[in-house]
């Protein structure tokens, strides 16, 4: 479906999907806009009339993402009245809205403005979604009935006062919504072009594994102290830095930061190691990319998988140099050897990309920086909803979810809903019931067939029922 030229009166810039709420007076559109906002920004209150102008917020549900419009009451009055010019108002904005929320309260019943209401949509080209609202318990049932005789199709049976009925809602959005918030975020791809910004690098490693021997290998001249005593660095120091690539001659910023070693703990007692400890850690949390240093001569060892965990926890991407690679013994050898322990120890993220360098030698480096950058480039990769949804679709179907108990897991749909690290929010029923086992599959393949590769992907699960409960 293709968006229809905007209405000059929503939020400047905002170029999201535009849906709003029409129903007659106090039949809970203000309630309904809460809802889906999150917030209480529009006043509730039993008379009716509260609402007088319309309301714009930035609504979210289940992964779709639109403006919301709240809007007077529609009422049968003179135009020159207060009540008429109202009417106007929610006729006005119509004209820029891609769907309506067409509110009956299902508690009363049908009334002849709900079926004026009713006959002015059907002659709009808008896509309108019926929603009996007050629907819950057996008061509301006959008005849910009744709600078919408007000829808007099947309506959504539902509480905005207590949140029931937002999967079914989602159902009914999502054809006409998903398509235009596609299209936004392509948009906004487009215009964020490639990243922007230096290149944020922390090196990190145990005590004399060469870091800040390395950080002066790149900027080719003796910028921090070096020598074989283990612990010279105490403080986290950054360094602006431009980074030519000798493939296409670009120059690329980056911002590199030396960290302190970062010991086992037992080995910790010095009270400004700890501090130094400390500060390395905060350091990776600044951090876009972490270079993990191993030393050549000592190969891997338990504090260095510790290191990478600590990192990947933090959601930050990794990769592993081995340093001193001019003086390695059996080279391919300790190479194949620390591979396989990094596949073993690091089972939650496999693949993390190791490379072979020399700091003195200058072995290695520009390959180093490059795949730095390409890491980043992976690490703020944004998957388009519908594309997201398509992948999600084969998944099920090559693996579909168990049935523990015989009762069957059911997975509705899955969104990125951030970048840096790649998040993604999974949604469905009995989700508190989905093996750990089966998360891993879905996060594998998310790597595997989106691009993604060795970051850390994080998965939220997220039930339909009410995900705008505070917890």
């Amino acid at each position: 479906m293709l968006a229809k030229p905007r209405n000059q009166g929503h939020l400047p810039g905002n170029m999201l999907p535009q849906v709003i709420i029409i129903g007659r007076p106090n039949v809970g559109k203000s309630t309904l806009f809460n809802r889906l906002v999150g917030k209480k920004l529009a006043l509730v209150d039993d008379q009716p009339g509260v609402t007088r102008d319309r309301r714009f917020g930035e609504a979210h549900l289940l992964g779709l993402d639109f403006t919301i419009v709240d809007t007077a009451g529609w009422e049968d009055e003179d135009e020159a009245s207060l009540p008429g010019r109202m009417r106007a108002q929610t006729e006005a904005a119509l004209e820029g809205a891609d769907a309506a929320l067409f509110v009956i309260d299902a508690r009363a019943g049908l009334t002849p403005l709900d079926e004026e209401i009713a006959r002015w949509l059907r002659a709009s080209t808008v896509p309108v979604v019926l929603m009996a609202n007050k629907a819950e318990g057996r008061a509301g049932e006959g008005g849910v009935l009744e709600a078919y005789s408007l000829g808007l199709g099947d309506p959504v049976a539902f509480s905005a006062e207590h949140g029931e009925g937002l999967a079914e809602l989602f159902e009914e959005l999502r054809p006409i919504v998903e398509p235009l918030q596609e299209a936004h975020e392509a948009q906004l791809e487009e215009e964020a072009g490639e990243l922007s910004g230096p290149l944020k690098l922390a090196i990190v490693g145990r005590p004399n594994a060469g870091k800040s021997t390395l950080i002066n290998a790149l900027l080719q001249e003796d910028r921090l102290l070096t020598g074989p005593e283990a612990g010279i660095t105490r403080d986290s120091i950054a360094v602006d830095w431009v980074w030519t690539d000798p493939g296409s001659g670009e120059t690329r910023p980056v911002r590199l930061i030396d960290t302190a070693g970062m010991r086992k703990k037992a080995r910790v007692a010095d009270k400004l190691e700890k501090l130094a400890v400390a500060d390395a850690r905060h350091a990776v949390d600044f951090a876009e990319v972490v270079i993990l240093l191993l030393d050549a001569t000592k190969g891997l060892e338990h504090q260095d998988l510790k290191i990478a965990s600590m990192v990947l926890e933090e959601g930050r991407a990794l990769l592993i140099a081995i340093n001193k690679w001019d003086v390695a013994e059996d080279a391919s050898g300790l190479f194949n050897g620390i591979r396989h322990a990094l596949d073993e120890g690091l089972a939650q993220v496999r693949g993390v990309p190791l490379l072979a360098v020399s700091a003195r030698t200058g072995k290695g480096l520009d390959p180093l920086i490059k795949a730095a950058f390409e890491l980043r480039e992976s690490w703020s990769r944004r998957i388009p909803t519908a594309a997201l949804n398509r992948w999600f679709d084969d998944a099920l179907a090559a693996n579909p979810p168990p049935a523990p108990g015989g009762r069957r897991i059911k997975l509705r749909y899955i969104t990125q809903s951030n970048v840096r690290p790649p998040t993604f929010a999974l949604f469905g029923t009995r989700l508190d019931q989905l093996p750990e086992s089966y998360q891993r599959y879905l996060v594998n393949g998310i790597r595997r067939d989106l691009g993604f590769g060795s970051v850390p992907v994080r998965l939220m699960l997220r039930s339909p029922k009410n995900p705008y409960a505070k917890s």
